[in-house]
């Protein structure tokens, strides 16, 4: 990761600063000046609720990013975060977002990570590509096979399930494509890696497992740069397209742990050990042995392992943990 100068660190300083003392009155200040230039695009009473949301993205767009950070890891996590010491897990994150190591934004770009993927691990642990157009047209479409996933590589989130393709349309994923596309995703959480990739929509085989299922995302947290090897949090993620969604940590030794991230809901029973994750750890102890941090996405269905993704900053540097006191103890962990 590159090392701050002079010039961050004060930049850090004089926004710490501002938030201990005028951090609101600041805020308010943008919304009012939002206020008056937008005034005059809007004409009906009635659409005042649609006027002030447009307002506030309007405030929030020119907020410089580490106090636009800084509001939103408040809004999120209930307190102010140091960015200029940071200690917690979300703290250090939110540095990163900011001070990003320029490898970030190829091996975070969905195609791009592919070549990088193939190398470490080798081609049959990724998901197999259906195609990736240089423009999403009709030809294409009806060239896609029966079920797929439509993504876009430039953002988290982006992902369209079709188990049967007569069930959609061309029309209903353009839509949705080209909204996507419309998307700079470094202005959702200010995440600067995002801001050279150059969105793109791809679409890839539908995994599923013998039973016909989607198989669970393994999202293993890994603390590199070990002599003994990395330090290892799995959150399962069961159901993540249905109606029961839920979200499990656990140890390298499926213990279950008594630890919520984000806002997914524990299970009451934990899932019984799978029998393939001894291959997960392996494939996620070599995908991080370059990094002192990376969350490594993968899918392992019927003792098959693929990969999902690379994630840098996961939670942009606002991701809630329930017990709190996980921030501090992964910030440790964290250099």
């Amino acid at each position: 990761m590159t090392p701050p100068n002079s010039a961050q660190l004060d930049e850090e300083a004089a926004a710490s600063v501002l938030l201990r003392k005028e951090l609101e009155l600041h805020e308010d200040k943008v919304l009012a000046e939002a206020s008056q230039s937008l005034a005059a695009l809007y004409q009906s009473p009635a659409q005042s609720g649609s006027v002030i949301r447009r307002i506030k993205e309007a405030a929030k767009s020119v907020l410089p990013d580490s106090l636009f950070l800084s509001l939103l890891h408040h809004k999120c996590i209930g307190r102010y975060p140091n960015l200029v010491r940071p200690v917690t897990f979300n703290e250090k994150i939110l540095q990163r977002s900011l001070r990003p190591d320029s490898r970030y934004i190829g091996l975070t770009d969905k195609l791009l990570v592919r070549e990088y993927i193939a190398g470490k691990i080798g081609q049959e642990h990724l998901i197999p590509l259906v195609a990736a157009p240089a423009e999403f047209t009709r030809k294409v479409f009806d060239a896609l096979p029966d079920a797929f996933v439509m993504k876009a590589n430039h953002g988290s989130s982006f992902v369209e399930v079709v188990r049967r393709k007569s069930e959609t349309s061309f029309e209903k994923l353009r839509l949705l494509a080209d909204k996507w596309l419309s998307t700079a995703f470094y202005s959702v959480a200010r995440e600067r890696h995002y801001r050279k990739i150059k969105p793109r929509i791809f679409f890839e085989q539908l995994l599923l497992d013998d039973s016909g299922k989607i198989p669970a995302d393994f999202k293993l947290h890994c603390f590199g740069g070990r002599p003994g090897g990395p330090i290892i949090y799995i959150l399962v993620i069961s159901d993540r397209f249905g109606s029961n969604t839920r979200g499990d940590v656990y140890d390298i030794d499926w213990n279950h742990l008594d630890i919520a991230i984000g806002y997914y809901k524990r299970s009451v029973t934990p899932a019984p050990r799978p029998p393939h994750l001894q291959a997960v750890l392996d494939t996620a102890v070599k995908l991080c042995e370059d990094f002192d941090y990376v969350r490594v996405d993968l899918y392992a269905p019927d003792n098959r392992v693929y990969f999902g993704e690379l994630t840098f900053t996961p939670g942009a540097g606002v991701l809630p943990f329930t017990p709190d006191k996980t921030d501090y103890e992964w910030g440790k962990l964290l250099a």
